[in-house]
C-alpha cells in the first residue's frame, strides 16, 4: 500500500544541496536521500554497499527498509532473513520479518518472530497470534464470495481507489506509466493521477480535471482518490499538497528544504462532459494534519473522510460532517470508539442502504488493513464485523465498493496480482435461495443487530455463505438463555418452511482462560445449539457445528487486554450460517 494515503506521509521535495554529491561518499549520499524519504533512489546505493562481504548489518536493515517501503515484500524479507541471524540487529527487525511472514503465509515462522519482539506486550503479542490463526482458520472455510482481478483495469502499476461513475463505469488512481518523465523518488513510478474505467468496453481513459481558480490544485503530484455524489455532478477528491521548493523551511536534522506532503480535499464539479475544481474543504489543514479519502451518504448529508487531526483515538480516525441548510459543512465529528481503534482506519464507504465499509489495521484479523463493516451513522455504530478470506486476506485490503452488499469491487495488494496495488472484482456466487426473512439478534443491550457477512438491504433470507444470526452465552456457560432460544426459533421457522437449508453453527469464547479449555467450553456451546434445534424438530443431519475456542475474535479484547463485560460478551457466541 502506498504510504501517502496514511495521514502524514513523506513525499519531500528537496532545494539543491549546497554541497555536490559527487563529494558525499556512496553511504553519505544514500543517507542523504533516505532522509529525504527517496528510498527508490537511496536502495540501489545502499545495495551497492549491503551486498559486500561482512556488511554492517545497519546497511542491512537500511535495505529491508527501502525494501519494505517501496513495497518490494519478497526481497524485504530475504533481507530481514538475513537481518536477523546477526546478534547485533535491531529487535524491531524481528517485527518486520514476522509482518513479512504472515504477508506471504508462513504462519507459524511469523508467530515465533512476534513472540520473540511482544516480549513486553502480552496484549499486542495475542492479537498477532491471532491474525495468523484467523488465517489459518478463514483461509480454510469455504466462502459465497468469488474475488478475480479486474485485469483490463490494472497495469504493472499501482491502481486502486475505485468509485462508482454511473452504471456503466469507475474512476481510479494509478501511478503508471505516463510518458511526462515525471517520477516519484520515494517509490520510482510516477505520480497518482485518476481515470476512467468504462466496464462495457473494459477501456480505461485518463480523467482530466480543470484547475479552475483552485489555488490547491496544480496538477503536479498525487491525485486521487475521488468519491463521487449519487447524482454524479459533484465529487470530492484527494490530493497530496504542492508547494514551490523556495517556500519550504530548513529542516534543522539535515540542513535541506524538507516538506511532509499531507493530504486534503477538494470539490469538483461536472460541468458538461468536464470535471473543474470549484472549491476547498474548509477542514483542511496541511500544515498541521491530512484530510482524505473521502465518502458520501446516498443523500448527501453526510460526508465521511480519513483524518489524523487533534482528537481522534489513533494514528488515523474515520470523522464525518454533517450538510448544514445553507450547504456548507458543519465541523468534523469523530465517528467514535466502536469503528476507531489506535490504529490505523482509513477508507470509508457507504452503500445504498447505509452500511458502512472501511479498512482498519486495528482490529482481530488476518494481518495488514482488512475490510470489516458496520451499521449505524455518524458516531452510533454496531461493533465492525470482519470481512474474512476471500475479501480480506494476508496483505492491505481496503476502499471495497458496493451498492448492495452482493457484489462490487475491493483494492489489494495481495499476491499474484497485475501489479502493486490492483483492484479487485466480488460478487456472489450461491445466490439461488429465495429470499424471505433475515434473522437478527438481540443480547440485551450489547448489539442492536447481527451483521451478515457483507450487509445490505436484502429482505428475506439471506443467501447461503450468510451468517444469519448470533447466539450469546453467559461466561463459562454453554446453556441456551432466553434470547438466545427467540433466536433459535426463528431458524426453527425458516428450515422448517424451506426443507433443503441447511445450517453451520461455529462457536466461540472469549479470551479469558486457556486455548484448550475455551476449545472445550465452544464445542459444549455447539452442541447445545444442535440439541436445541433437535429438540424443536430440525434433523441433526442439516447441521453442522463445530466450536473453536478463543479464535475469531471481534473486537480487540485478546488475551490480557483490558476490556469491558459488554465487548468480551460479543465474543461468546455461535454464528449460525446458511449453507446448500
Amino acid at each position: 500500500m502506498k504510504k501517502f494515503i496514511l495521514a502524514c506521509i513523506g513525499m519531500l521535495l528537496v532545494a539543491k544541496a549546497a554541497t555536490a554529491q559527487e563529494q558525499l561518499s556512496i553511504k553519505q549520499q544514500a543517507d542523504k536521500l533516505f532522509d529525504r524519504y527517496e528510498y527508490f533512489k537511496s536502495l540501489q546505493l545502499y545495495l551497492k554497499l549491503a551486498e559486500r562481504k561482512n556488511a554492517d548489518v545497519k546497511l542491512m536493515e537500511r535495505v529491508a527498509t527501502c525494501y519494505r517501503y517501496i513495497n518490494q515484500y519478497a526481497e524485504a524479507g530475504q533481507w530481514y532473513e538475513r537481518i536477523i541471524a546477526n546478534p547485533k540487529a535491531e529487535k524491531l527487525s524481528h517485527y518486520f520479518y514476522a509482518e513479512v511472514l504472515l504477508r506471504n503465509q508462513k504462519f507459524e515462522q511469523a508467530k515465533q518472530q512476534y513472540r520473540i519482539y511482544f516480549t513486553e506486550d502480552a496484549g499486542a503479542l495475542a492479537l498477532k497470534l491471532n491474525d495468523c490463526d484467523s488465517a489459518i482458520v478463514w483461509m480454510k472455510q469455504s466462502s459465497a464470495y468469488k474475488v478475480t482481478n479486474a485485469i483490463a483495469a490494472n497495469t504493472q502499476s499501482s491502481d486502486w481507489g475505485a468509485s462508482y461513475d454511473g452504471k456503466t463505469g469507475i474512476i481510479f488512481t494509478s501511478d503508471r506509466e505516463t510518458g511526462d518523465g515525471k517520477t516519484d523518488n520515494r517509490t520510482g513510478n510516477g505520480w497518482f493521477k485518476l481515470y476512467e474505467y468504462d466496464l462495457t468496453t473494459k477501456e480505461t481513459k485518463a480523467l482530466i480535471i480543470d484547475a479552475g481558480n483552485s489555488p490547491e490544485f496544480k496538477g503536479a503530484y498525487h491525485v486521487g482518490p475521488m468519491a463521487l455524489n449519487a447524482q454524479g455532478d459533484t465529487a470530492y477528491i484527494t490530493l497530496s499538497t504542492e508547494t514551490a521548493s523556495k517556500n519550504l523551511p530548513i529542516d534543522k536534522r539535515t540542513g535541506q528544504r524538507l516538506y511532509t506532503r499531507r493530504l486534503q480535499l477538494v470539490t469538483a464539479c461536472k460541468k458538461g462532459d468536464r470535471w473543474v475544481i470549484c472549491g476547498g474543504f474548509a477542514y483542511n489543514n496541511v500544515k498541521q494534519y491530512s484530510v482524505g479519502n473521502a465518502a458520501l451518504s446516498k443523500n448527501g448529508r453526510f460526508l465521511y473522510f480519513s483524518s489524523d487531526m487533534p482528537g481522534g483515538l489513533g494514528k488515523t480516525d474515520l470523522w464525518y460532517c454533517q450538510k448544514e441548510t445553507d450547504g456548507s459543512w458543519a465541523k468534523p465529528v469523530n465517528c467514535g470508539n466502536k469503528v476507531n481503534t489506535k490504529e490505523e482506519e482509513n477508507f470509508p464507504f457507504v452503500d445504498d442502504n447505509g452500511v458502512l465499509y472501511y479498512a482498519s489495521k486495528g482490529l482481530p484479523g488476518m494481518g495488514g488493513y482488512e475490510i470489516y463493516t458496520a451499521i449505524g451513522s455518524k458516531a452510533n455504530w454496531s461493533s465492525p464485523k470482519n470481512l474474512k478470506y476471500p475479501i480480506n486476506s494476508t496483505s492491505d485490503d481496503f476502499n471495497l465498493i458496493t451498492h448492495d452488499g452482493l457484489g462490487g469491487y475491493l483494492s489489494s495488494n495481495r499476491e499474484n496480482g497485475q501489479g502493486n496495488d490492483d483492484i479487485y472484482e466480488f460478487a456472489l456466487v450461491k445466490d439461488s435461495i429465495k429470499i424471505i426473512k433475515p434473522l437478527r439478534s438481540t443480547p440485551g443491550s450489547v448489539i442492536t443487530s447481527a451483521v451478515p457477512s457483507l450487509p445490505g438491504s436484502v429482505t428475506g433470507l439471506p443467501a447461503a455463505g450468510y451468517t444469519t444470526g448470533i447466539i450469546y452465552y453467559d461466561l463459562d456457560k454453554s446453556f441456551i438463555r432466553p434470547d438466545a432460544a427467540a433466536e433459535l426459533n426463528k431458524l426453527v421457522d425458516v428450515l422448517k418452511q424451506y426443507p433443503g437449508l441447511k445450517v453451520v453453527l461455529s462457536s466461540y469464547c472469549d479470551s479469558r482462560a486457556s486455548y484448550l479449555y475455551n476449545l472445550a467450553l465452544s464445542q459444549r456451546r455447539a452442541k447445545a445449539a444442535v440439541a436445541y434445534l433437535v429438540k424443536n424438530g430440525i434433523a441433526i443431519t442439516r447441521m453442522t457445528a463445530k466450536g473453536y475456542s478463543k479464535s475469531n475474535l471481534v473486537n480487540q479484547c485478546a488475551d490480557h487486554v483490558k476490556c469491558s463485560e459488554t465487548d468480551h460478551q460479543l465474543n461468546r457466541r455461535t454464528e449460525i450460517k446458511v449453507v446448500q
